[in-house]
């Protein structure tokens, strides 16, 4: 079962990742906003989360932080536009794997997301 949570608000961006992904034999799963994020994770099992860091009602900076203070030792690849290194730094110090900058390309993503989860 290589389930992967897609938490992206940006519908087309969603669709694009999640298609790649099955496409690539995992099963992706999208959350639109933060909250349903948290929820997901806590309910149902993932091998990786995508995660925005703009995301509505519980942005990404939260649902990492959320999930790192429940013992939640998923593997967290943000996927955001923002490219500041400090936001990077920020990032991996509060416990996220691994940081991909938007745009990007779809090859090194899944190169990113198959060393997490192998198929």
């Amino acid at each position: 079962m290589n389930r992967i949570l897609i938490a992206e608000d940006e519908a087309r961006l969603a669709a694009f990742i999640e298609k790649g992904l099955r496409k690539s034999g995992f099963n992706p799963v999208v959350a639109s906003d933060g909250q349903e994020a948290v929820q997901k994770v806590t309910q149902e099992e993932f091998k990786l989360l995508l995660l925005d860091l703009g995301l509505p009602i519980k942005d990404g900076w939260a649902v990492l932080q959320e999930l790192r203070s429940q013992g939640e030792d998923l593997p967290i690849i943000i996927v955001t536009a923002l490219t500041d290194e400090s936001n990077r730094i920020t990032a991996l110090n509060l416990g996220a794997n691994d940081y991909v900058t938007k745009p990007f390309k779809f090859s090194d993503l899944l190169e990113k997301v198959k060393s997490y989860c192998p198929i």
